[in-house]
């Protein structure tokens, strides 16, 4: 027990921990904002699930991860595929969407389970080449079939997540580099041609019948191409569609260098930022507002510390499942953040994702921390027998 609490990673560790308290004061200034008394205790909640979560961490930390996977990766992935088949058909659509199966978002967990299928299943086949065409398709089909089910939800933000940490998992496995690479840069074009597209629909002065022509083509729904516009044209609109994008901006700015102090965020407590969104995908504007730039700065920072030390655990692993678990797990938080934070900003389209341990959502934070712990369990546990 001692050796394993020497290769305990309590950088991460303690930077998750500090990360969840930022969260859940931002929760209950965001909260208290609200008219609706249910929400002014979320804090409590989110302070509940974060201990139930640290219980996840710290029992999946210390038990052999090769164990975890080799048990629940395979099982996991399938039970994945059947609630998010079951989200589509008894799901509660919520702002349009529909994630909600009781009271858990089976998209949030799906995200895990692939990661973990696709860290069981190369380490496993470790010896054999993967350098083929067929394995490339094998793959694909493979986080092919989730990403399609999240997308017909629809939950762009979760598959804009999912898809980057299974690209680079399938990169560091050697998964046919060339083939990876013709496919990303597949991926830039269309998404290039997409933006081109909806660019020449919506700019000012285009008639109503060549808009609809063009996004006859668009493989976006109405809303999606909504939230296209306001990325493109931030300037119009600023009352109805670009609302939400400015008001976030204004909050943000306004907090200067050290902010206007927890709990007096005016943007957010005068009801400017939308409220609906104000505790999960915008929550880092209600920071950004109470603790200016040096607060966002140490944010970033604290996901710094989570991140970095995650891709030197899948440096140092000593076998291929450990290597693709920690890596995957670090690049899917990156882009949570990421997107989240650029949304915020205007650097991507706003769409619908949380952040890190500072949103607030059970299933989220659960999710997220256990993915952690799984981390947490491959520098712990590396030294070990493998199998």
């Amino acid at each position: 027990m001692l050796e394993k609490l020497k290769r305990f990673n309590y950088v991460m560790f303690f930077s998750m921990l500090v990360l969840i308290a930022i969260g859940t004061i931002a929760i209950h200034s965001a909260g208290n904002a609200r008219t609706e008394e249910v929400f002014h205790n979320m804090w409590v909640n989110n302070l509940t699930t974060a201990v139930f979560g640290l219980a996840v961490y710290l029992a999946i930390a210390f038990t052999n991860y090769r164990k975890i996977l080799d048990f629940l990766a395979l099982p996991g992935y399938v039970g994945a595929i059947v609630m998010l088949v079951a989200v589509l058909i008894f799901g509660s659509t919520i702002y349009g969407g529909r994630r909600w199966l009781w009271f858990f978002q089976p998209s949030e967990i799906s995200k895990l389970a692939v990661i973990s299928l696709m860290a069981w299943l190369f380490g496993a086949q470790s010896e054999r080449p993967r350098t083929n065409f067929k394995w490339f398709m094998y793959s694909l089909a493979l986080i092919g079939l989730p990403a399609a089910l999240i997308l017909a939800e629809p939950d762009l933000g979760t598959t804009l997540t999912l898809i980057p940490a299974c690209i680079v998992i399938l990169f560091v496995a050697g998964v046919w580099r060339r083939g990876l690479m013709t496919l990303i840069l597949a991926s830039v074009i269309a998404a290039g041609a997409v933006l081109s597209a909806v660019w020449e629909a919506e700019k000012p002065g285009v008639s109503e019948e060549r808009r609809a022509a063009i996004l006859k083509y668009v493989p976006l729904k109405a809303h999606q191409v909504k939230r296209v516009r306001v990325f493109l044209f931030p300037e119009e609109d600023q009352l109805g569609a670009g609302y939400n994008l400015r008001q976030a901006l204004i909050s943000i700015g306004s907090g200067g260098m050290t902010g206007k102090g927890i709990g007096k965020g005016e943007t957010n407590h005068l009801k400017y930022l939308p409220q609906a969104i104000s505790m999960n995908d915008f929550i880092f504007c209600v920071w950004a507002e109470e603790t200016g730039f040096i607060g966002s700065l140490t944010l970033l920072l604290l996901f710094g510390a989570i991140v970095v030390p995650g891709c030197w655990t899948a440096f140092f692993a000593t076998d291929v499942s450990g290597r693709l678990l920690a890596i995957g797990v670090s690049t899917l938080i990156f882009a949570h953040v990421y997107v989240n934070i650029a949304m915020s900003i205007g650097l991507v389209p706003i769409t619908g994702l949380p952040l890190p341990f500072i949103s607030s959502g059970r299933t989220f934070l659960v999710t997220v921390m256990a993915a952690l712990g799984l981390v947490q369990s491959v520098s712990v546990h590396r030294e070990e027998n493998i199998r």
